[in-house]
């Protein structure tokens, strides 16, 4: 096979490499699912498309691959991320998200290696729906969200804000599962497939 035609590796620690304390709160700027769209239009009528970064974290457990994802009461999954400031860098960006939802200081940065471009997802509308195309009849679009595989280090220690939780999600659990963590987690067994796992041990 082609050197430039096989597949990217990408290096997984055991999920025992890495400890997890907790923060301050950190809350949504919406207090509601109307709000936020409400607060999305208003942004939109000024500054044009919002775009978001989201982080794909992987680690390994019984050589396994899971994803670690933000828990929100008991049924909401996300990927660690957020909006991006005006004219910031998609990578850039994505490293202040998560120093400042995940670093155990303030102002604490860490070694995030932002590796792999996974997907992008558009939303046509100002609701929930959410697409990995722009659909036909959309000129428009009101958010582009795109994900990215980040390298974790061998080891390090994390703090989330502590009214989220920190959990590792085995592969195997998401795929095909939209009902319970959405079409955006649900689509990442199929995304992740082309890559090859390199499960360290250490």
């Amino acid at each position: 096979m082609d050197a430039d035609l096989e597949d990217s590796t990408v290096h997984l620690y055991s999920l025992a490499n890495y400890t997890f304390g907790t923060k301050e709160a950190q809350y949504e700027k919406d207090t509601s699912v109307q709000l936020r769209f409400q607060r999305m239009k208003e942004e939109y009528q000024r500054s044009g498309m919002r775009r978001s970064v989201e982080a794909i974290l992987l680690v390994h457990e019984h050589n396994i691959t899971h994803v670690l994802l933000l828990q929100l009461g008991t049924t909401f999954f996300k990927l660690p991320g957020g909006e991006l400031k005006p004219g910031e860098q998609y990578t850039d960006g994505l490293k202040r998200i998560l120093d400042n939802f995940m670093g155990e200081e303030e102002d604490a940065t860490l070694d995030w290696q932002v590796d792999h471009l996974v997907a992008k997802w558009y939303r046509p509308n100002f609701e929930a729906a959410q697409y990995p195309y722009v659909p036909a009849h959309v000129t428009k679009v009101k958010e582009e969200k795109r994900l990215y595989i980040v390298q974790l280090p061998e080891k390090a220690r994390f703090a989330v804000p502590k009214n989220y939780k920190l959990v590792a999600a085995p592969i195997f659990e998401l795929y095909d599962n939209s009902s319970g963590y959405g079409p955006v987690i649900a689509a990442l067994p199929q995304q992740l497939s082309r890559f090859s796992m390199n499960y360290v041990i250490s």
